[in-house]
């Protein structure tokens, strides 16, 4: 990867999901059920259909991080992303990203082709993993979460969402930035559905200018057919909640974020090339 910002500014940059996981909330189980190899033929058409939409880069996944999802080892996590990577990597001309937040899987996965890190935890699961980063010049994107999937629903509290969940992600970048990762390298994410409540999920949307001002870092927002939006829309089926995820992108992208994360991507990609026309009109 070149020495410029992981999220060029002239842009907003979608990024496609590509699940290789059994149990995803949304699409777990497309190309791969429990206990099988994964079908990298269909998950090279699945990222090719994205990119022909519009996605600027893949992140694959090969652990559910949804609200109580048990953790993965992360010998089966390489067995699900690795060959699906290698195959990316083999047939597309666009970054990929590693969804994980185990240092060992990292390493597989750059070693295949990947040239980003997507890490939920910012560290806290393994800090290692910044190392790994650093050892392949690689792009790393810091998401917040307080505990882990399993139980990051239960006791959620914040004083003042927007300020904590700033200080939380700075102290991220600086440990990242210590092992050794440049800074342009670095991306943040508030971690949307991640251990928050409906509000504060809102708040981190409306206000995603005012956290990438905070930490001085661009900002990836990924409300992609969350749980939360149910609460409002009343659309229980994730896969019905696109049109829900397009409004969510775009106000996040008038408030200033620099990059959408999503399943569904041309409508994501009209919905914030309106909200980025809008927001340069505000300015």
């Amino acid at each position: 990867m070149t020495r410029t910002t992981i999220l060029p500014p002239e842009r907003v940059t979608i990024v496609g999901v590509l699940n290789a996981t059994p149990d995803s909330f949304s699409d777990g189980g497309r190309f791969l059920r429990r206990g099988e190899a994964p079908d990298v033929e269909f998950a090279v058409r699945e990222a090719r259909a994205m990119i022909e939409a519009g996605a600027h880069w893949i992140d694959v996944g090969g652990e559910s991080t949804r609200p109580g999802a048990e953790e993965v080892p992360a010998l089966e996590e390489i067995r699900r992303t690795r060959p699906v990577i290698e195959a990316l990597a083999k047939h597309l001309d666009v970054p990929l990203s590693i969804d994980t937040r185990k240092a060992e899987v990292a390493a597989a996965a750059l070693g295949a082709g990947a040239t980003i890190v997507n890490d939920v935890s910012g560290l806290a699961f393994d800090p290692a993993l910044a190392q790994e980063v650093a050892r392949h010049e690689a792009g790393l994107v810091l998401g917040h979460l307080r505990g882990e999937p399993a139980d990051m629903q239960e006791g959620v509290q914040f004083e003042d969402v927007l300020t904590e969940v700033a200080s939380e992600l700075r102290s991220a970048v600086q440990a990242a930035e210590a092992a050794g990762v440049a800074s342009e390298r670095i991306a943040i994410d508030p971690g949307i559905g991640f251990g928050k409540e409906l509000r504060h999920n809102l708040v981190l949307l409306a206000r995603a200018g005012e956290l990438r001002e905070r930490v001085g870092r661009p900002v990836m927002v990924g409300p992609s057919r969350k749980s939360f939006l149910a609460r409002i829309t009343g659309d229980e089926v994730p896969a019905t909640r696109d049109t829900a995820s397009q409004a969510a992108c775009a106000v996040a992208v008038f408030a200033g974020a620099d990059a959408v994360r999503v399943h569904e991507v041309a409508g994501a990609r009209r919905a914030v090339q309106i909200a980025r026309a809008l927001r340069e009109a505000r300015a």
